[in-house]
């Protein structure tokens, strides 16, 4: 057994019986490394991650590897999704190195950290122009031993670069309103670019589902009534629920599709994708009314609630891709499969959801087809296929389908526990609980709150990055902050309890406390008391899931027009100002950051809702207003019989009380109110009026 045995990682927990003697990252490592003047070679992947299943069976459960490593290096293992500070800062070398990226990670550098080559995933033996293991580690080793001046010299001069780059000033002239408007149709024009036209999504493959870029073609839809920005949204969703990456069965969907047409997934499904996407179906429902929106919605919290929810109130992390050894085998069919179990229904059902003799699934090693079937609407019933999917009957085939899977072996589920992406599954329920009224999906995501809040935070208010078996661990990051934050003020809007409010303000000021440079406004990664590593790390780009960045600049605007404080304004014009140049060289990296940047962009509305919970009236308006989701709106409710709790936190409510002992509504833009109102139907014309 190695030095993985005390780790609770998931991935580490994956490698304790490989014969590589591996470390986790710790000051022991890079201590051993340097008595022994070894170089360290440094692994950094995740648990349902495929290619790092495919590397460690070839190469880390091989003696011979594992004879070199232990001979001449120091192995050290690194979960992505538990120290994502060490991964963006080996990344941004591999990237260097190679002008690529990915998983596994692999890193060699000296018994000091700094590193001199960086690759992805490395087969046992060279192939196909790529090094192997065995010709790798022994050339490393000889030049290490002969010529280390060359090694560390090499390292030192990658080192340079990446502390030169941060040490360039990251200030750089305020935007106008003007310039940060044509960044948004830079971005809008960039995506259409790079959009596929015949089946949706962006360039051809691999294609990822980046929620964000979609929210952000739907804001500029808002915007500017462009109908190509929401035809390409509409398009791309329906692609996407239709097609292999989701999972018709058991819904939820899976990481990334390796094809253009969203047949062929790999297969791990992650938390954030289904929390990002949630929103989205949602927002794309409210501004189509086209129900199968809500119902791909509804049917990804359904994965949530069934599969994915701790014990203790969290929310898991995600699922692999392979069982027994295989990737998908959970998911394919064959055929005779669906024959023996649906009858005379089978020709039917196969049709449909384009399943064949032959197979349609091609293995991705040989490229040959296997016989197995990734079940997805075919081109015959896409068309259709609001009608397929809501159909009692298909319902009915797919359930006996569903039931039947359950007997075989699942993925292996990754039990721990995230506080970025707990946060946007607090979001994801929050708001779907806001938007259909349902309050079994609000009460979930106040669970989610709860247990991060109660169990994930020390006796200082500080965060933990990673909750499993009972133990919080890894100080939490700026985007643990940000999603965390965000997820309070959804769930806010959700059920106007001033708690979720108060926490919201809480981990928000820790966010900006900790992790925001007062000069420049830059956001970082790390707190100013974490780890130092070659450069501090500052993820800005709006990459799988929004950067911490852009997520805190929107929790700074909406805490600014929920609160009247003025120093969250203050903060949000630093941030926007610190991020400026990186948007405006390249706009559709930052999706998430022009959308956020949209609340100081447009004109913003605030409504106030004073009542007594329970009484009709009030409800009413609290519904109405719930039924509209005008864009950049904040909405707030004074509860008559306990005003003290919210006006504790937002001053400005104090003078804003009932009307004639009725429930009243107060409808501000701009910084300018309208007259109060107590009656309901005028409340709703008015909302109806107002340019969403």
């Amino acid at each position: 057994m190695n030095h993985l045995h005390t780790e609770k990682s998931p991935y580490l927990l994956q490698h304790i019986d490989n014969p590589v003697d591996w470390y986790p990252w710790s000051d022991s490592a890079f201590e051993r490394a340097r008595n022994e003047n070894k170089l360290i070679f440094l692994s950094v992947g995740y648990s349902t991650c495929h290619w790092c299943h495919v590397m460690a069976h070839e190469c880390f459960e091989d003696t011979e590897v594992a004879e070199l490593l232990n001979k001449n290096y120091i192995s050290i293992k690194v979960d992505r999704e538990e120290r994502p500070d060490i991964d963006q800062v080996y990344m941004e070398v591999c990237q260097r190195l190679t002008k690529s990226g990915g998983w596994p990670l692999t890193i060699i550098m000296t018994p000091d950290a700094q590193p001199f080559y960086a690759a992805t995933y490395i087969p046992k033996h060279g192939r196909q122009g790529r090094h192997g293991m065995m010709e790798l580690l022994p050339w490393v080793t000889t030049k290490w031993l002969d010529d280390p001046n060359f090694l560390c010299n090499a390292a030192q001069e990658i080192v340079a670069e990446m502390q030169a780059g941060r040490n360039l000033d990251v200030r750089s002239p305020v935007i106008s309103k003007p310039a940060r408007l044509n960044l948004c149709v830079e971005a809008e024009q960039s995506l259409k670019k790079s959009y596929d036209r015949q089946y949706g999504g962006f360039g051809q493959s691999p294609k990822f589902p980046r929620p964000h870029d979609l929210s952000f073609l739907l804001q500029q839809y808002r915007t500017s009534g462009d109908e190509q920005c929401l035809s390409m949204v509409e398009q791309t969703l329906q692609s996407m629920r239709n097609g292999g990456i989701y999972d018709q069965l058991g819904f939820g969907f899976h990481r990334y599709a390796t094809d253009e047409k969203w047949l062929v997934p790999h297969f791990e499904k992650m938390l954030y994708d289904q929390a990002g996407l949630v929103l989205v179906y949602l927002e794309a429902w409210q501004i189509t009314g086209t129900e199968i929106y809500a119902n791909t919605a509804q049917e990804i919290l359904t994965y949530l609630l069934r599969d994915m929810i701790s014990p203790e109130g969290g929310v898991f992390s995600a699922e692999d891709a392979d069982s027994e050894g295989v990737e998908g085998k959970f998911y394919l069919w064959q055929e005779s499969e669906v024959a023996e179990l649906l009858n005379a229904d089978t020709k039917e059902f196969c049709e449909v959801y384009n399943v064949l003799v032959a197979g349609n699934y091609h293995d991705e090693m040989t490229g040959k087809v296997t016989g197995n079937n990734i079940l997805n609407l075919s081109s015959v019933a896409q068309e259709e296929s609001e009608e397929t999917i809501l159909d009692e009957r298909f319902a009915a085939f797919r359930k006996t389908l569903f039931e039947a899977r359950k007997k075989r072996v699942r993925p292996h589920l990754d039990d721990k526990i995230i506080t970025a992406w707990n946060g946007m599954a607090i979001s994801a329920f929050a708001e779907a609980g806001r938007l259909f009224g349902d309050q079994g999906y609000i009460e979930r995501a106040h669970r989610i709150a709860a247990f991060v809040l109660t169990e994930m935070r020390n006796k200082d208010g500080r965060l933990f990055r990673r909750y499993r078996q009972g133990e919080a661990a890894v100080s939490a990051y700026s985007e643990d902050y940000a999603f965390l934050a965000r997820g309070l003020l959804d769930l806010y809007a959700a059920d106007f309890d001033p708690q979720h409010l108060m926490q919201a303000i809480e981990i928000a000021e820790l966010l900006r406390q900790l992790f925001m440079e007062p000069e420049s406004g830059r956001l970082y990664d790390t707190p100013h008391d974490g780890e130092k590593l070659l450069v501090r790390p500052s993820s800005t780009y709006d990459g799988a899931t929004p950067s911490a960045s852009s997520v805190a600049l929107e929790v700074f605007v909406r805490l600014f027009l929920l609160t009247g404080d003025a120093s969250w304004q203050v903060s949000a014009d630093q941030l926007l100002q610190s991020l400026s140049a990186e948007i405006s060289r390249y706009p559709a990296g930052y999706t998430q950051s022009l959308q956020s940047a949209n609340w100081l962009l447009q004109p913003t509305r605030e409504v106030v809702i004073v009542g007594s919970r329970g009484e009709t009236a009030t409800e009413a308006m609290l519904s109405v207003v719930r039924s509209h989701g005008l864009a950049q709106t904040i909405v707030l409710f004074k509860e008559v019989g306990d005003p003290e709790r919210v006006v504790s936190l937002v001053p400005f409510l104090k003078h804003m009380t009932l009307i004639d002992e009725r429930a009243t509504a107060y409808i501000c833009q701009n910084f300018t109110c309208r007259e109060p109102l107590t009656d309901v139907d005028r409340l709703q014309a008015i909302l109806s009026s107002l340019p969403d």
